[in-house]
């Protein structure tokens, strides 16, 4: 099948900035783009039509260098995409048919992918990955619900399960709640029949959160006139009858980190998700080294015997890649069963990209944000 329409759009990052706001600002365009010619490509090979293109943390640390995996500029990014099969090669149309509604697998295609595809991100008209990157949409869930699926769920089911090994019955204390991987964590958490004790800054998000199954919320944006974050371990405690929590799932780092690990009961799992309150631990301009690291006190690890458990999903699963077939087809089962729904909460043209990046860095969004291309 050839698309009658031959002509579309991209954006493109030209160069790594020294920070996500400077690189939207500076190093980023929208540019034309023609079709890709199929003659050109190989029989494993895919042509999707990008409807829809999730806007991620990622996808914004990518641009400074800040992020671990660098591709090389110029790039067009959107790690994960959904859209419409256009074109399928000879060995492609065994496995999926022009017309299919497709998501599209981050880490097998796209700007975090290693390889030939890594050139084809989701701020696109089209697309190219190989079939085993392309999946149908599963269950119910829209196109804009199936960009943000895969990503987000890993994440979540890599740190809490894999590496943090929740129980049922367990307390899980997750930060960055009202974020992508933060409120696929609140769901995942509750798959797990553990209670959960979200946290964030903004009651109106912190209620979006709740609603979305989080069984105690708190603010814990620190009093006017005062920076970091307040002290809350008196709630976490009154929540767990004065026992603490199971698990911490950190998202956020920085001073909520120290916190929390007053929050925890002796033995209890710290796992390191992220940390985008401080998202200049790592230099700009595509350097490496982390000359702003951020520091764990040691003397409240020790006395409180708790294990500190890094859970980067994507370079685990490149060193050891059993560890994903188990966690791609829980995620994509309960999606399929409709136990998992991502919340989507913006949505823009390609064309106001700049602005949907800024809405995520601000932190505007819960759950997703979505580019409609």
């Amino acid at each position: 099948m050839t698309s009658a329409v031959s002509e579309g759009v991209r954006v493109v990052v030209a160069a790594f900035a020294e920070s996500p706001l400077e690189a939207v600002e500076k190093h980023m365009s929208l540019v034309p783009m023609s079709r890709p010619d199929e003659a050109q490509l190989g029989p494993r090979d895919v042509v999707i039509a990008v409807k829809s293109a999730a806007v991620g943390w990622v996808d914004l640390l990518m641009t400074s260098g800040q992020y671990q995996h660098m591709p090389k500029p110029p790039y067009t990014p959107g790690l994960e995409y959904a859209g419409v099969v256009e074109w399928a090669g000879k060995e492609a149309s065994a496995h999926v048919g022009v017309g299919d509604q497709v998501l599209v697998d981050g880490l097998l295609a796209g700007p975090r992918s290693l390889g030939a595809y890594q050139a084809y991100g989701g701020y696109a008209s089209w697309a190219v990955a190989p079939y085993e990157a392309v999946k149908r949409v599963p269950g119910k869930l829209t196109l804009d619900q199936a960009c943000n699926l895969l990503g987000n769920y890993e994440t979540a089911y890599h740190c809490l399960i894999a590496r943090g090994r929740l129980q049922a019955g367990e307390t899980v204390l997750i930060h960055g709640a009202s974020g992508s991987t933060g409120l696929a964590a609140v769901h995942v958490a509750k798959l797990t029949g553990a209670r959960v004790i979200a946290t964030g800054r903004s009651d109106e998000k912190l209620a979006a959160v709740k609603a979305q199954g989080a069984d105690h919320v708190i603010n814990t944006r620190a009093v006017d006139g005062e920076t970091g974050v307040r002290s809350f371990r008196e709630e976490v405690k009154a929540l767990t009858g004065g026992k603490g929590v199971d698990v911490v799932y950190d998202g956020v780092g920085g001073d909520i980190s120290v916190e929390s690990l007053r929050c925890m009961r002796f033995g209890a799992r710290f796992l390191i998700v992220g940390w985008a309150a401080t998202p200049f631990v790592a230099q700009g301009g595509g350097r490496r080294g982390a000359p702003n690291a951020n520091v764990l006190p040691t003397n409240l690890l020790m006395m409180k015997g708790i294990d500190v458990l890094g859970c980067p999903t994507v370079i685990s699963t490149v060193m050891d890649p059993s560890i994903r077939p188990p966690r791609l087809a829980q995620v994509l089962s309960w999606a399929e069963e409709g136990k998992v729904v991502p919340h989507v909460s913006h949505v823009f043209p390609l064309a106001e990209y700049k602005e949907a990046m800024r809405a995520k860095w601000r932190g505007d969004v819960i759950g997703g944000a979505v580019l409609h291309v």
